[in-house]
């Protein structure tokens, strides 16, 4: 049976999703005021590989994937580089979609840009005053997570810590990975001289990143979702500001189950511009890699553990592909001999085995690096010479179906 581990509660759990007839994913995106990097798309190959799984496994999906296109960082880097805010983040937008597409990653049924979905966030925001959980200060809207019950749930925030007295964090976003004890920002009210405003019923101004991704989620999904995922930085502040805005605005959970996966780091460090050790995709292309060693890089592994590139494991992945998709080549060229009666070394069967260790692995919270090693195992065991071509057709025709989901193979 298919199992994830959700965070919400720290186990692992049988998969029922909300709704019978379709998976309802959401899945935080990108923030465009710069390029997504590898790390990045780590997160979003490991959302791939979930959706491609649930469809493997028989679920009809519908998904959505936010765009971060007004906040802080993404203002900022817009004058510093004296461009416009939508010239910069349609850059960075189309950017992504062709690597997207690069990395032979599913597009999700919905795209949506905060920028385009203030209104929902306003309905919001204006629910929450009604409600007494949100309040007006000097011009800003704040949000008291005093006000809702089993605020940091997901995290397990340990509220006995909450100072007694108020403090206001008035910024999209902070540096690292920490708590802001006190009552976040919804509304950043607008100050004269501001470039980026909407004028609307609850005055003029923008909405902040945390108000925008339930604003995204309510314009396309409205029961609970089935899964929620992000990557694991999304655990301090960020997820569990949505799930308290969101659970203030209706009456039902907003996810069933939440995903996240860990950090990828580079030669043990974790990436960032101080340290000048950011890799794009670009870059692994121009040390050799084609998107299929790139992708399986990404995606080998178990996403709930933190990974490291260097070049000695980038290597070392790609050549483990390169492996698999030689002898591959190999069982194909078996489909063009005379049928004999002939057997593989191994059995008759050994089509049945690769799904079966496929599946036994990816149902244990999608344990991709375990289902490649298995299959791998039982395919160096066979009799390549021996095969006859229907035995080769029925191999080839599983590790087809296999790749649906990994995209790696072929």
């Amino acid at each position: 049976m298919l199992k994830f581990y959700n965070t919400l509660g720290r186990k692992t759990e049988v998969f029922h999703p909300v709704n019978k007839k379709v998976v309802t994913i959401f899945t935080c995106g990108p923030s465009v005021y710069q390029r997504a990097h590898i790390g990045n798309f780590r997160t979003f190959l490991f959302e791939d590989i979930l959706e491609r799984y649930l469809e493997y496994s028989g679920f009809s999906v519908r998904r959505g994937m936010n765009f971060t296109d007004i906040e802080d960082k993404a203002i900022k880097e817009a004058e510093q580089r004296k461009l416009t805010l939508s010239h910069l983040t349609g850059k960075n937008i189309k950017h992504f979609l062709h690597e997207m597409k690069l990395l032979r990653m599913k597009i999700p049924d919905y795209l949506p840009k905060a920028s385009e979905s203030v209104h929902e966030s306003v309905k919001i925001i204006e629910k929450l005053l009604e409600e007494g959980i949100a309040y007006r200060h000097k011009g800003n809207i704040y949000f008291d997570p005093l006000k809702f019950q089993g605020f940091g749930k997901l995290y397990g925030l340990d509220m006995s810590r909450w100072p007694a007295r108020k403090k206001r964090f008035h910024k999209d976003t902070y540096p690292g990975v920490q708590w802001n004890l006190g009552d976040f920002i919804l509304w950043h009210g607008y100050k004269p001289g501001e470039r980026y405003y909407w004028d609307t019923g609850i005055g003029r101004g923008r909405p902040s990143w945390n108000v925008q991704d339930p604003g995204m989620v309510v314009r396309y999904f409205d029961e609970t979702l089935s899964i929620y995922c992000g990557g694991i930085d999304n655990l301090y502040r960020h997820h569990d500001y949505n799930l308290a805005i969101l659970e203030s605005f209706r009456p039902y959970p907003m996810a069933r189950y939440w995903l996240h996966c860990n950090h990828l780091y580079v030669d043990g460090r974790k990436m960032s511009k101080s340290k000048g050790n950011i890799l794009h995709i670009d870059d692994l292309k121009k040390r050799g890699y084609n998107r299929s060693e790139i992708r399986f890089f990404l995606i080998y592994g178990n996403y709930r553990k933190r990974m490291n590139y260097s070049d000695e494991n980038m290597r070392a992945s790609a050549n483990k592909l390169r492996g698999l998709q030689k002898t591959v080549k190999q069982i194909e060229k078996a489909l063009k001999k005379k049928p004999s009666s002939s057997l593989s070394g191994k059995s008759g069967h050994s089509d049945n085995q690769l799904k079966r260790i496929f599946i036994k692995h990816m149902d244990n919270d999608l344990n991709v690096k375990d289902a490649f090693d298995g299959f791998c195992e039982i395919i160096s065991g066979i009799k390549v010479d021996g095969l006859n071509p229907a035995e080769a057709s029925e191999i080839i025709k599983s590790l087809k179906d296999i790749d649906e989901v990994l995209k790696v193979i072929f």
